[in-house]
């Protein structure tokens, strides 16, 4: 099987302030403080499926020494580099037709380089299911994660029939709901969060984007004589910037008829919020999550510490804060205040 990954690596993470930044966005940052930044667990994950050669990462032209510096096994050339944000619809066109033109046979997974997974081993089992799926149809599978709350910070998957090995047809994509209609999907059963990975195969992908986005479709064809030469970086650097701003949920996913999901459970979050992290994280007694080389926690519970720049950190008297430094920023907030996190900082 010819499986290529792409792994895009382009989004900022500002909700994580001050951790993250727009200089070093939270791919780039250990935020679980195991010794591996997101986009190394990432690319550790894909390793016993797909070799390092037939790794790609798509991200912002500001981040391609961190990604050589960070995953120096990804051949130089597979770094591609945006110009421009232009949502995951342009981002996915760009890699997937350079990755055609060299490889035509090429099975594909897309998955965000920022995600957290807990058991890597189900993950590669769920992934290899899909691409085994994939390699024999004309179809395109994305995962879906099974809920365990009425989560309101992600899309749904409404599952349809059953149709092979666990594989369900995609009734309709949801967009963010409401909490009370969040918690109906859970009552309800058979909604899924849309944890935006997706397998397809290359002549697939291409020929839905051509379908239902033949504007995109049409850039990308002006711009493919151009891959692999030394004109590939102007002709993407002029072309690539007039591409709509849209994902690809809304240029392919709610159009086509040939979707399918597998329902998933591997420990996946997004880790979009602080409160996410803290969630996950292992906690001590007092229900405090911490990374950081010595934190001391005195009178505090329910707090969490991100601080692996510091030798040594007191808080005392704290209930529910986020503490977190980075570089010469500080910031201690509430947890139920995060989301104005981002006014904050303006």
């Amino acid at each position: 099987m010819n499986t290529h990954v792409v792994i895009m690596a382009g989004g900022i993470g500002s909700r994580f302030w001050p951790m993250s930044t727009q200089s070093m966005p939270k791919q780039f940052v250990d935020v679980m403080g195991v010794g591996r930044t997101m986009i190394q667990q990432t690319y550790d994950r894909f390793l016993p499926l797909c070799p390092a050669e037939n790794m790609w990462v798509v991200t912002g032209e500001a981040y391609v020494d961190l990604v050589k510096a960070q995953v120096p096994e990804i051949p130089h050339d597979h770094i591609i580099a945006e110009p421009a944000a232009r949502s995951t619809a342009p981002c996915i066109a760009l890699a997937c037709w350079k990755i055609r033109c060299h490889y035509p046979d090429a099975n594909i997974v897309v998955t965000p380089s920022d995600a957290l997974v807990l058991d890597p081993q189900e993950y590669r089992g769920i992934l290899s299911k899909a691409l085994t799926y994939t390699a024999e149809h004309d179809d395109i599978v994305t995962v879906g994660i099974c809920p365990n709350r009425p989560e309101t910070g992600y899309g749904y998957i409404k599952e349809g029939e059953h149709v092979h090995d666990g594989i369900h047809k995609v009734q309709s994509f949801r967009e963010k709901p409401s909490l009370e209609v969040a918690q109906s999907y859970l009552d309800e059963g058979g909604y899924l969060w849309n944890a935006g990975i997706f397998v397809w195969k290359a002549q697939t992908i291409t020929d839905a984007i051509r379908t239902y986005a033949p504007s995109l479709a049409a850039l990308m064809d002006q711009m493919a004589p151009a891959f692999y030469s030394e004109e590939e970086h102007d002709t993407v650097a002029r072309l690539f910037p007039t591409c709509e701003k849209i994902s690809i949920d809304y240029a392919v996913m709610e159009k086509a008829d040939n979707i399918y999901t597998i329902p998933a459970d591997f420990g996946w979050s997004d880790l979009g919020t602080w409160g996410s992290l803290w969630t996950l994280k292992e906690k001590t007694e007092e229900g405090n999550a911490i990374v950081g080389e010595d934190v001391r926690m005195i009178d505090s519970k329910d707090c969490i510490v991100h601080a692996p720049g510091l030798s040594k950190v007191v808080v005392q008297g704290l209930d529910g804060y986020i503490i977190s430094q980075h570089g010469d920023r500080l910031l201690v907030c509430r947890k139920d205040h995060e989301q104005k996190i981002t006014d904050y900082i303006k």
